[in-house]
Formats: structure tokens, C-alpha cells, sequence
């Protein structure tokens, strides 16, 4: 497509010129600075008629005899074609429309404006008007559907938006420009082009390539580019059959590709190198009429587009002189060395004709396939096309009127010189940036702004300087410093500022540090990288400073300035962050597609071991995102912000999974509003960001303020109550986390609100039971139990028990024997662990830290254990909810007892143990005062009402009031370690039925051998660990022998429940008599052990089993208060005995 490019001639005053032909192609009209419009009748015509339309004009289009112009008052003016009479105006704005543009009937028109709006007014009825809002800057340009669909416009604020002009509504917005705050500053106009009758495709100029979107999947189709185009492309526009699109550059560049093989067909460049404002071509499609920035216009002619040119057969390269390939560029020497290097056999023209004139060779550029088989062999060149080799493919196809139509068919493309990629298309990778630093390119930006202070950076005309500011001024006061080095990437600590600075054609990049917390005088340190590295990103952590290079290096310093450890990176860093002893590095891993960034992750600890935590895993994104902020919370767990407003933070308890935890879009009122984070905290869970309205990153002036966003986890359901449960409880487990890795690490911690955290967890637990118990739910009850500490297993079973689930109730009570078990082992294995830990961070069956802390608390839980089992709770009837949440605050205290209650209180009622041989309902209170009630009738109250509230001094109610004058009754407890062993004895209450009770006295003389099982002392050196035994252990010292006679095979468990079953079917007076005798009875321990031993003597085959429970008990009883080393001390009262 060789073309004579005409000298340009003086059209108007320096400054932005557009030019357009009118309908028959037989005038040039442009318009310019001077606010005149001129109607030319050719290049040469020297006395082209003029129209004055206001001070300047901004921009103008022509259809139907009608001349629409964008001037300097603010107004979209109607003229008349040719005379140019006024015909009013169309449309008017607060500020001066920038681009206009008619639909293709010439019945609408399109305007876009400095005052962020685009509206599209009726050219008949000019009151006929849509305004289009939702640009946050100047809109740069307009252009219809030739449908009439719809609108796209682009605008200072980087976006390219699609409207549906008839709802007025965005259908889609890519975000491809830079931002800037008016046209007179945007780098490129971005005149956008739609295809013409089949409006195919949306034409947007990005860079230096132009992005195709196809219309109605508004997909990125294709990228149209070349090389020689090395500046931003400012406007594209398409011939007017559809299959060729002409842009023009900054740099004066024009180029043609054909749409269909993605070639470049025509190059020209511009003879004095200025910027190409406008194109137009002529309606035959033969001519490009092109204005520039002095006002001056100019034409390209001779451009063969036309059905003719390109269906003409493959013989006409023949006549294709050389000179016509060599005018593609203009005379001037400057531009010669494009061909200087290329010989003459070497022309693409001559290698063509060569293979032309053999006639069977043609065969070989086709294969059956479809697809060229050896194209190099006709063109080395991918970017030149000749009309010759244009029309090569052409005539392979098919008949010569295809050729003429706009888009040639489907079935018949133009062969491409090379293969052409339809798949999908690689993502400019994410440039490296500073968390909590706005864009580079601003005069007045945040450089830093995190939890320590503020860096801000100044470059404009008067100052260069930099001003840090401190949150709390007692780390350090405010300074001003001069940027002599141009200082573009900074990070502040408690210790020190860090800045970096790019390099420049004489000056390596440098890193400069102002150690402010240092005791010496010298408090400043500044390093050279090596030539041709430039620092990327940079931070500082305890002690140590961090900088990512563009060489993929990554290099240590001390915070006084010593070289420390250097590693090279998978890939180009994206951006640091620093906590503590810990690194997190954002790279990139790979080439992302279809607008997918491909990013890992590392997180690097450096304490006395230095470890790698995360070793590259991907960084997982929202859909088409990229990372906008990358930091650590202030307890120092790692999270990030993606571009869709998604916070995630990593969940070390998962394997180091990232768990999204907050969407601070959910809470922007309209889409152009964003959210900047500036900080994440765990304890309070707080997200502190600002919010920023039309944009995403805040002004330095005034000083923005910071909000708080609240946090929460993005589970199913969470309008339910169980589902909000739900979320508080993950929510919570996540967020405190941080306690187990700092106390691993070495860090004290604050035990205070570790308790704290785990209170409301089993809080939660407790209430989502609750819910399930009334949902009928009980499978999903024991699964909730499973991740509860023992104690609050024991408020379930009650819960269950109350609510007459007796099944859930035995269930749980198999949980909590368990989980009992398995913190006797743990702390076993804790005994013989010789290592000092800071902290024991235990975990529960499913894997949530409930953290015992260590021996200390331990031993302090045991003691207050004892308090608990000798002061029972009284029965109280409060409401559900709030009697769980008291019992709850009382279990997570460690050092209170949970269940103590006041001297005064009047009634202890004991609960027994779930018997396996009677129906009879065991969870039934009984009392002397009040005849029990049948059987099968229990007394229902709610499971909590025995709980806290019992410090209540005040008269109670019920019949936990008449019973009061009721003995004071001691279950049977053998001393455990832990809560759960006790609590498993507090599962029910007691039971009366007639036919036990005369059972039990037909059979008292027989159960003298019981007492081997009761924990005697174990030595005189624990007498001060010796306690009063209570009436039951009495009567089951004396009916011991006779129970092991009655069921020989029962376990040491199962005797002591039947025991307890059988104490309770005597009577109250009996039981009363059995505590007198107790309290009498306290003295004469050592006649009670001599009196066993020759019991066990006289045993019938039991004797050598119970003489090792009876050890086993002694040895726990020593146990009391303090830890015995022999494991065996630990075993408990309900720990099966397997001889």
C-alpha cells in the first residue's frame, strides 16, 4: 500500500488542530487555536473559506450538511454546510467540551467535557438530551455505535467505559490509561474508533499499540502494533470500508494495519516529527487528510484500499517499481537508515516477484490446511506487506467481487505471513511499587504511610524535599529533608528512615538511611548498588533493612549500614514488607493471561535460625486483580489488599493458607470510591484505611483522615443466627492465631487477652449447641463438641441432659473422658520434656490453639478444682443464654473457681453418674423435704440454671428453697489432675426408686471389701495433703467387697458409678447418719489402712487387683497439690484399669 505523502501547508495557529472531509470527500475542513473552522477544496487550495465559531476551537464533526463545533464558551455549536449560517446551540457545559462526534445517521451527536460528563443530544430537538456521569476526571473522547447502541468515551481518569446510551448506563470499563487531572496533561488523547457497518470492533488506542474489543462480549480480541512505534499512539481511526485502521502518534508516526491479518501495510512519519492530533480518511478510502500540533495540515494519498487495488491478480507485483517500496518512507535522510541495511535482492518486493513468475511454487504457499506452509521464504519481514503480497492470498480464494466487500468472509481471510495466535492473551506484568505510597508520577505524594508515620514527598517547581512525621512524636520529632537525589521509594520504623533513589545516566541508584534511633552522633549511612541496578523495593524490619533490585536481587544491610546476606529472586519483585524478624517478598512468578497477574510469595524469619515459612507459593488474587497493599498486621501476621478491595491474611493454623477476611467494596458507596489501607490490627480486629471518593489513593492536602472497617469472614448464610455464630467463631479462632506464634517465636504475650479470646470461642461453641440442641441437630452437636475445651463439654452434657437428649448426653460424656485422657498424656510428655519452652500451645481434637499455658496455671487450675468439687453449685433457673455466658466467663478465668459458691448457700445437690442397668430417669433432683415424683416424670429446668449465678446470696426459688434443709452431701471423687475427670461426676442428679432402696439394705454386711479403692495417704510426708472423707466413701468402704461379689467383671469405673447408684436409694436420714459418722470418723486413717490390708488378705481372688488400684489411689492422693514425677500418679478415677 505504497502512498505519496504530500507537503504539509499552514492551515492554523500553533496548538490542537482536528480535520475531518465532509460527506462527499469533495472538502477538508479543520479547525484549531484561533477559534476558526476552515473549508479547503484541496491541499493547494489558498483561499479556503472560513467560519469563526468562538475563541478556540476544541474539536468538530460534519454530517448531513450540518457542522457541530466544541468551543472556547463552554458550548456544542450547530452551523450550516457549506455557508457555515449559525444554527444555535446544542448543548452547553460548566467547562469547555473537548471532543464531539456524530452517530452514522447524523441524527445524534456525542460530547464529551472537562467537567467529567459525556452527553448525547438529539440533533433535531436539541432539548432532547442523555447525560452520562461516572468519569472521575476530563473526558478525553467520544464514539458512537455505528448501531447506535451504544457510547464509549475514555477519560483522564485512565478508564475506557462503554455506556448503553438509552439506560445511561456503564456496561463496561477497562482501566488502560494513565491518570491525570486534565487533557492539556494526558499523554495521549485516546481518540477511540468503533468499525464501521459491521461495528465489529471498538477500536483504543493504549500506548503504543491499539487494543481491539469485540462488541457484545467486550473481550480484548486483539493487539495491533509495530515496531517502529515507540511513542503513545494519540488517535486511530478506520477506513471507511471497515478493513483498515490508520493511527497517529506522538512522535509524528502514522502507520496502517490491514484488521484482518494483523499486519502493518503503511508506514509514514510526519517531515518535521511533530504530533499527529487527527486523522480523517476520505470516503473512497484513497486519502488520509492528518493535522498536527502547530496548526499545520497535510495528506497521504494514493493509499490502494479500494476493491480495484486489492483484487487485481498476483502477476501486478511484477510492476511494482522498486522506488515505490522505498517512497513507504519519506526522503529525508533521518529516515533513510530503515533501508539502508536491506540490499536489493533482500527487498521483500524482489524475494516476491522471484517466487511470482514460478508459476508452481504458488501450489507450495498453500498446503491443504489452509495455513502457509513456509511464509519466511517469501518475506523476512513480519511488518511489511506489499500490495503484491497482499493480493497473493487473495487470488487463492476466490472471485473478485469478495474482494470488494468491507470484511472479507470468514471463510476466505487474508493469509496471514505468519501463523496467527488467537489464544489467550499475556498481561503486562504488575510494575513494582511501595505499600502505602501513592503513584510516583504525582508532585505531592505519600511516599510511606504505615503504623510508625508519614513520608511525604514534594517535587514540583519551588521544592524538592521530603517530610517524615511520626504518629507518636516520642519515637522521633518531625523532619524536613531536602531530595538532592531524587528520592522516589522511602519506609520509616521505630529505628530508622529508609529512602532509595532510581539511577540516572551519570549517577548509580543509592540507598540512603537516616538511623535516627542510633546512641552515636553519626546517624546517617547511605550505600551505591552496583551499575545498572536499580533499587525496586525496599523495607525495614528489627534491626536489618531490605532492598529488592532490578537485577532480581535481593540484598540484607544491619540498620548501621553492614552488608549482610544477598539471594537472587524467582522473578521481578512486585513489593516488600517487614515485621519483627519476618520478610514477606511479592514476585512474579510467571507471565499472568487474560488479565490475571501470576504472583508467589515468600515469608522469611530471620531469628537465631534463619528459615524460609513460605517457600514461593502462588499469591492467590481476585479475578482480573492486581496487589495494591502488602504488610503485616501490627501483631506481625502477614496480609494483603488486591486491586478488588479483598483483604487476606494468612492463617498459619491452615498450613499457611490465605484466608480472605474483609471486602472494602462492600462499603464504598459508589463504584469510583476506594478504600486505601494503611494498617491491619488483630487485637482490637480493626482494618484502618482512607476512604478516598472518586479515586484510589488520597491528596496530601488537607490531611485525610483514617476510618476503621470491621472485619468479616465470607461464609454462607450469614444473615442466620448460625451463621453469624458461625463467622464470629472462625473469625475469632483466625484472628488470634497470632498468641501461638508469637509465644513459639519467644515473644512474651498478653495472657490476659489469650484468655479472653478463648472465652468468647467457647462461648460461641456453647451458643451454636444451644441452637443445634433446639434445631433437634444432636449429630451436629457432638460434631460442635469436638472442638470445645473439656470444661465447657461438661456445661453440654448438662445442657443435653436437661434437655432430655439422654443419647447426646452419654455421647458427650465419651468426648469429655477423651479429651480428659488426652491432656493427662500431654502432660505427661510436658514432664519429660527437658527443653525450657516459653509457652505450651496446646491443641484441642480439632486443631484450635485453646493454649494451657504452662505448669504454673496448671497447678493453680488443680487447686481450685479441689474448692470446686468439695462446693458444689446450687440449682438456679435463669434464662439459657445469659446463664452460659456468666458459667462460660467463671470456666475461662483460670484462677477463679468456676463453680464456687458462697458459704451461706444452703444447698449442694450431687450429681451421679449415668447407671447403665436402670431406665429409670436418673437426671431428677430428689430432696427430704418434697415426696419424689414418679419415675417416668423428671423435673425438665434448663441445664444452666446451676450455674454462676449460684454466688447469689438472695432466697431461692423452687424446690432448691424447700430442700434446704437437706445434709450437706460429697460425691465420692478420688483426686484428679484435670477439670474434665471431676465434671464427668457432676453429669447427673440424683434418683430414688423404691425397689433399689430395699435392695441396697438387704445387702450392707457383705461390702466390707469396698474400702480397697479409697485413696488412703501415701506417706506421712503428705498429711498435710489429707482431706475428711465424705458419708459415701464410708458406706463405699464397707459395701465395697459386696458389689465386686454381686458383678465381679465390673471395672474400677463401673464400681464406683454402681456404688453411687445404690448411696442414692437410701434414704435421707440413712445418708444423713453416713456423714455423721464420716465427720467422727476422720481420725482413725491408719486403723482403716491396717483394717484393708487384712481385707485384701482375706479376698477371694480380687485381692491383688484392688491392692494395685488402692496404690494407684494412694499415689494420686499425694498427688494433690503438688506434681508427682511418677506418671503413674496421673492416672484417673476414670482411666480404665485393664487387669
Amino acid at each position: 500500500m505504497p502512498s505519496e505523502r504530500k507537503p504539509m501547508r499552514y492551515g492554523h495557529s500553533e496548538g490542537h488542530t482536528e480535520v475531518c472531509f465532509d460527506d462527499s470527500g469533495k472538502f477538508i475542513v479543520t479547525c484549531g487555536n484561533d477559534g476558526d473552522v476552515r473549508i479547503w477544496e484541496g491541499l493547494d487550495d489558498d483561499e479556503p473559506k472560513f467560519i469563526t465559531v468562538g475563541e478556540k476551537a476544541y474539536s468538530l464533526a460534519l454530517k448531513n450538511g450540518k457542522l457541530v463545533t466544541a468551543s472556547s464558551n463552554n458550548t456544542v455549536q450547530i452551523h450550516t454546510f457549506p455557508d457555515g449560517d449559525p444554527d444555535g446551540i446544542l448543548t452547553r457545559f460548566t467547562t469547555n467540551a473537548t471532543h464531539v462526534t456524530f452517530n452514522s445517521s447524523g441524527s445524534r451527536v456525542a460530547a464529551g467535557s472537562s467537567d467529567f460528563m459525556v452527553k448525547v443530544v438529539e440533533v433535531s430537538d436539541s432539548s432532547q438530551q442523555k447525560t452520562l456521569r461516572g468519569h472521575e476526571a476530563p473526558v478525553l473522547s467520544v464514539a458512537f455505535d455505528p448501531k447506535d447502541d451504544f457510547l464509549a468515551s475514555a477519560s483522564c481518569d485512565g478508564s475506557v467505559v462503554v455506556w448503553n446510551i438509552e439506560e445511561q448506563t456503564q456496561v463496561v470499563s477497562w482501566p488502560l490509561l494513565q491518570k491525570t487531572n486534565d487533557v492539556t496533561n494526558a499523554k495521549s488523547l485516546c481518540r477511540l474508533a468503533w468499525q464501521p457497518r459491521t461495528a465489529k470492533f471498538l477500536a483504543v488506542p493504549v500506548d503504543t499499540k491499539v487494543h481491539l474489543y469485540e462488541r457484545g462480549s467486550w473481550d480484548h480480541v486483539t493487539t495491533l502494533s509495530d515496531d517502529l512505534l515507540t511513542q503513545p499512539i494519540n488517535v486511530v481511526v478506520w477506513s471507511p470500508c471497515g478493513q483498515f485502521l490508520a493511527a497517529g502518534c506522538i512522535g509524528g508516526f502514522m502507520a496502517v494495519w490491514d484488521v484482518n491479518s494483523k499486519l502493518c501495510v503503511e508506514r509514514q512519519k510526519h517531515e518535521k516529527g511533530f504530533t499527529v492530533c487527527s486523522l480523517a480518511w476520505h470516503p473512497s478510502g484513497s486519502q488520509i487528510a492528518y493535522t498536527d500540533t502547530e496548526g499545520c495540515l497535510g495528506l497521504l494519498d494514493g493509499l490502494s484500499t479500494s476493491a480495484s487495488s486489492t483484487s487485481t491478480s498476483s502477476s501486478t507485483t511484477t510492476k511494482v517499481p522498486q522506488k515505490d517500496y522505498d517512497d513507504l518512507f519519506d526522503d529525508d535522510d533521518d529516515d533513510r537508515l530503515m533501508d539502508d541495511g536491506q540490499s536489493d535482492t533482500n527487498s521483500p518486493v524482489k524475494r516476491a516477484v522471484a517466487r511470482d513468475n514460478d508459476d508452481d511454487d504458488d501450489d507450495d504457499l498453500m498446503p491443504a490446511t489452509g495455513r502457509v506452509r513456509n511464509r519466511g521464504a517469501i518475506l523476512d519481514d513480519e511488518n511489511s506487506l506489499d500490495t503484491g503480497s497482499l493480493k497473493l492470498g487473495q487470488g487463492m480464494y476466490g472471485d473478485d467481487d469478495d474482494a470488494g466487500s468491507a470484511i472479507v468472509p470468514a471463510a476466505a481471510p487474508l493469509v496471514p505471513l505468519h501463523p496467527v495466535y488467537e489464544g489467550p492473551l499475556p498481561t503486562p506484568p504488575q510494575k513494582a511499587f511501595q505499600a502505602g505510597s501513592t503513584p510516583a508520577h504525582l508532585t505531592h505524594r505519600f511516599m510511606m504511610w504505615n503504623s510508625v508515620g508519614i513520608v511525604r514527598g514534594y517535587n514540583d517547581d519551588q521544592d524538592n524535599a521530603i517530610d517524615v512525621e511520626f504518629h507518636d512524636t516520642a519515637v522521633h520529632h518531625a523532619m524536613h529533608l531536602t531530595n538532592n537525589l531524587g528520592h522516589t521509594i522511602a519506609d520509616i520504623s521505630q529505628e530508622a528512615v529508609l529512602l532509595a533513589c532510581p539511577s540516572t545516566d551519570e549517577l548509580t541508584s543509592k540507598l540512603q538511611c537516616l538511623h535516627f534511633s542510633s546512641w552515636d552522633t553519626n546517624k546517617e549511612w547511605m550505600v551505591d548498588l552496583p551499575k545498572d541496578e536499580d533499587a525496586r523495593a525496599l523495607c525495614l524490619g528489627q534491626g536489618w533493612a531490605a532492598v529488592a533490585t532490578s537485577t532480581m536481587m535481593l540484598r540484607l544491610f544491619s540498620i548501621g549500614g553492614v552488608q549482610k546476606e544477598v539471594f537472587s529472586l524467582p522473578g521481578p519483585v512486585v513489593c516488600m514488607a517487614a515485621h519483627g524478624e519476618q520478610l514477606l517478598i511479592v514476585y512474579h512468578r510467571a507471565t499472568g493471561f487474560d488479565g490475571e497477574q501470576a504472583l508467589a510469595v515468600q515469608l522469611l524469619q530471620f531469628g537465631r535460625r534463619k528459615r524460609q515459612t513460605i517457600n514461593g507459593e502462588p499469591l492467590p488474587l481476585s479475578h482480573k486483580a492486581h496487589l495494591s497493599w502488602l504488610g503485616f498486621t501490627a501483631e506481625g501476621t502477614p496480609c494483603y489488599v488486591d486491586s478488588d478491595g479483598v483483604v487476606r491474611m494468612l492463617n498459619r493454623s491452615l498450613g499457611n493458607t490465605w484466608t480472605p477476611v474483609c471486602n472494602t467494596r462492600e462499603t464504598c458507596k459508589s463504584k469510583s470510591d476506594h478504600y486505601w489501607v494503611v494498617g491491619v490490627h488483630e487485637n482490637p480486629q480493626q482494618l484502618r484505611c482512607i476512604p478516598c471518593k472518586g479515586s484510589r489513593y488520597p491528596p496530601t492536602l488537607p490531611r485525610p483522615a483514617v476510618a476503621i472497617l470491621p472485619f468479616k469472614l465470607p461464609l454462607c448464610q450469614t444473615t442466620t443466627e448460625k451463621g453469624q455464630m458461625e463467622e464470629q467463631f472462625w473469625r475469632s479462632s483466625l484472628f488470634h492465631n497470632h498468641y501461638g506464634f508469637l509465644s513459639s517465636s519467644g515473644y512474651e504475650i498478653d495472657e490476659d487477652g489469650q484468655t479472653q479470646s478463648q472465652k468468647e470461642q467457647q462461648e460461641l461453641l456453647m451458643k451454636m449447641f444451644a441452637l443445634s440442641c433446639k434445631l433437634e441437630r444432636e449429630f451436629r452437636c457432638v460434631e460442635l463438641a469436638e472442638m470445645m475445651t473439656q470444661n465447657v463439654v461438661t456445661l453440654a452434657i448438662r445442657y443435653a441432659s436437661r434437655s432430655r437428649r439422654m443419647a447426646l448426653a452419654q455421647r458427650l460424656s465419651e468426648i469429655a473422658l477423651e479429651k480428659a485422657n488426652q491432656i493427662q498424656e500431654e502432660e505427661e510428655e510436658e514432664e519429660q520434656e527437658v527443653e525450657p519452652q516459653y509457652s505450651s500451645v496446646r491443641r484441642t481434637p480439632s486443631g484450635y490453639g485453646h493454649s494451657e499455658d504452662t505448669g504454673k496455671r496448671n497447678s493453680s487450675r488443680h487447686h481450685h478444682h479441689h474448692q470446686q468439687e468439695e462446693e458444689e453449685e446450687e440449682v438456679v433457673e435463669e434464662e439459657d443464654e445469659q446463664e452460659m455466658e456468666t458459667e462460660e466467663a467463671a470456666e475461662t478465668r483460670k484462677r477463679l473457681n468456676p463453680f464456687a459458691k458462697e458459704a451461706a448457700s444452703p444447698v449442694q445437690p450431687t450429681p451421679t453418674p449415668i447407671v447403665k442397668g436402670g431406665r429409670a430417669n436418673p437426671f431428677k433432683v430428689g430432696g427430704a423435704g418434697k415426696p419424689s415424683p414418679a419415675a417416668g416424670q423428671p423435673r425438665v429446668t434448663n441445664i444452666l440454671d446451676n450455674m454462676t449465678a449460684s454466688r447469689k446470696s438472695a432466697p431461692l426459688s423452687g424446690s432448691a428453697g424447700k430442700s434446704s434443709k437437706n445434709p450437706v452431701l460429697k460425691p465420692l471423687a478420688p483426686r484428679p489432675k484435670t477439670k474434665t475427670q471431676s465434671t464427668l461426676l457432676q453429669m447427673t442428679s440424683q434418683k430414688t426408686s423404691n425397689n433399689k432402696k430395699s435392695q441396697a439394705k438387704a445387702e450392707p454386711a457383705a461390702d466390707q471389701q469396698k474400702q480397697a479403692d479409697v485413696p488412703p495417704p501415701a506417706s506421712p510426708d503428705n498429711t498435710e495433703n489429707k482431706r475428711p472423707k465424705t458419708g459415701f466413701q464410708l458406706w463405699l468402704d464397707e459395701n465395697r467387697k459386696s458389689i465386686v461379689a454381686d458383678q465381679p467383671d465390673l471395672q474400677e469405673t463401673d464400681i464406683i458409678k454402681e456404688a453411687m447408684g445404690r448411696f442414692r436409694t437410701l434414704s435421707a436420714e440413712e445418708r444423713l447418719s453416713w456423714t455423721e459418722r464420716a465427720k467422727g470418723h476422720t481420725g482413725d486413717a491408719d486403723l482403716k489402712k491396717r483394717k484393708r490390708d487384712g481385707g485384701e488378705e482375706g479376698g477371694e481372688g480380687v485381692g491383688d487387683a484392688e491392692n494395685e488400684n488402692g496404690q494407684t489411689g494412694a499415689d494420686e492422693n499425694s498427688a494433690k497439690k503438688k506434681k508427682s514425677v511418677d506418671p503413674s500418679s496421673r492416672l484417673s478415677a476414670f482411666a480404665f484399669n485393664k487387669n
